[in-house]
């Protein structure tokens, strides 16, 4: 995917562009949902960048140094040093693995999700408006601002739809739309059902999209799981 005239964007920017309503700022899945996203577009943009890979479920640091983008070498570093922890534990090398790729998605979302949008609040991408639900819970929202790079981001998501998701970074970045449930969203209706299908398929075959997925779905089992249990006190 080309970069945007208002400078290249990395595929954590990307998702957070995508994944929010460009009016109202909203989210368009659930919160932790985007959060496991963000993070799985960390993982994303360093393996673009040959600073990692998977091996049997765990993230290898495969590349020493650091990325220029200042969120993502810091990301590197705290593999790096999971990985050089595991090393001394178990007496290995460079190349050590480091930590269990769905764990680190989980745990690593919460903080990285701020950042992210940080930055495209500096940018002019998106402005930061302070709300409160029932009057009392204070939350964020982040429509468009005046650097609009949401309308770019969505034309090149449906070009690169349209070419069949012809090269990596886009293949990665539509395969975390499917694994957050962006993609029911952005594509909608009977006429997509084809589209969400595809996403989904990448889901399958990228390893950082994959993770997220899997603790999407560990969320949706456990509410499911709550809501039978509760039905169950309630008879």
């Amino acid at each position: 995917m080309n970069a945007d005239p208002g400078g290249h964007l990395t595929l954590p920017e990307e998702l957070l562009l995508l994944s929010l309503h460009p009016s109202t700022g909203r989210r368009l899945c659930r919160a932790r949902f985007l959060q496991y996203g963000v993070a799985g577009a960390v993982l994303a943009e360093l393996a673009l960048g040959g600073h990692v890979a998977e091996e049997r479920g765990r993230v290898v640091v495969t590349g020493p140094l650091p990325p220029a983008d200042p969120l993502l070498a810091a990301a590197l570093a705290e593999l790096t040093t999971g990985a050089a922890g595991a090393a001394g534990a178990r007496g290995k090398g460079p190349g050590a693995k480091g930590p269990r790729t769905r764990a680190w998605v989980r745990r690593a979302g919460r903080r990285l999700e701020e950042p992210w949008l940080d930055r495209l609040v500096e940018r002019g991408a998106l402005r930061r408006e302070s709300r409160r639900f029932l009057r009392l819970i204070p939350y964020h929202c982040h429509p468009v601002a005046s650097a609009d790079l949401t309308t770019p981001a969505r034309i090149r998501l449906d070009e690169a739809r349209h070419a069949g998701f012809p090269d990596p970074r886009s293949r990665a970045l539509g395969a975390l739309l499917g694994a957050i449930d962006v993609h029911a969203r952005l594509y909608p209706g009977w006429d997509a059902r084809r589209t969400r299908r595809e996403l989904r398929r990448l889901t399958r075959q990228e390893w950082p999209a994959e993770a997220v997925y899997r603790n999407v779905r560990q969320d949706k089992s456990s509410d499911g799981s709550a809501s039978a249990g509760a039905s169950a006190g309630a008879g």
